[in-house]
């Protein structure tokens, strides 16, 4: 369902992404990691179509992507509305309808079926007339997902979904997502600074780091050697208790550089790597 293949791409005359690729089957939940910085926005800016990239390719459903892809379903990393702005939860689920094409439909029942039908697969059919800037952070994070799902893509993205979700609501939204891909063949492509949520819904990893990605099965992927050559230096991948922690050799505690350095305004680019005895996936 998604294709990237051999993807480089440059922010103010830097190189963000080089070598990048990977394939997403329908159905398959895939992992994008990396720390602030890292690429994973600029990633998802260039599978939109609404960033460029200068080498590669992108394909969505095996054709070229395009922008306004109705094959494609986005919840973006920043989203913030007036609590006093009269936007309920259907309104904003409904607008998804509408959203690969322009002007809008009249009301109808089928619509109101439809919308009614996305926010109980959501489970935010409690909060279908409540206003969208007085939920809480998972609330609107299901009621952006119904928005993203009610056009039926093909692939979902979702950037940062937890970001300031406590570990329920994180933990909730996961099993939502993962859910959705397995009833509706969805290919779900999404990042995240912390790799233990996903893990027990995660199919394959994409890892980002200064620029390039590894990607695989979990267990192929997070592992000591293969992270070491990531990031260019010593790192430890620990297991406890069923999670997993990415640290920094003790010997490498001068080394503060990754891979390929670059400085960027944009700050669309990962500039340091895991600093020695310190948890960088929690």
């Amino acid at each position: 369902m998604l294709s990237v293949q051999g993807v480089g791409a440059r922010l103010g005359g830097r190189q963000v992404l080089t070598d990048i690729g990977f394939s997403i089957a329908a159905g398959e939940f895939t992992g994008l990691i990396g720390s602030n910085g890292a690429g994973k926005t600029t990633l998802f800016k260039v599978i939109l179509g609404t960033s460029r990239h200068d080498s590669g390719s992108v394909l969505v459903g095996g054709a070229p992507r395009s922008r306004r892809n109705p094959l494609i379903g986005y919840v973006p990393q920043k989203f913030s509305l007036d609590p006093d702005l009269p936007l309920r939860a259907r309104d904003l689920v409904s607008l998804g309808i509408d959203g690969h094409r322009l002007g809008f439909s009249l009301p109808s029942t089928a619509r109101r079926r439809a919308v009614d039908e996305m926010l109980e697969a959501v489970g935010a059919q409690s909060l279908a007339d409540a206003r969208v800037g007085e939920l809480s952070g998972g609330e609107q994070q299901r009621v952006l997902i119904g928005h993203a799902l009610i056009s039926r893509p093909k692939l979902l993205l979702l950037d940062e979904p937890l970001a300031n979700l406590d570990l329920r609501s994180a933990g909730e939204v996961i099993s939502l997502v993962a859910r959705v891909a397995r009833e509706q063949r969805v290919a779900v492509l999404i990042s995240a600074h912390e790799i233990n949520p996903l893990l027990p819904v995660m199919d394959r990893i994409v890892y980002l780091a200064g620029g390039h990605a590894v990607h695989g099965r979990t267990e192929d992927v997070v592992r000591g050697d293969v992270l070491s050559k990531l990031y260019g230096h010593h790192v430890d991948v620990l297991r406890v208790h069923g999670r997993v922690l990415v640290v920094a050799g003790a010997g490498d505690a001068s080394n503060t550089s990754p891979p390929t350095p670059h400085a960027s305004s944009d700050c669309d680019l990962d500039t340091s790597p895991p600093t020695p005895g310190v948890e960088v996936l929690s």
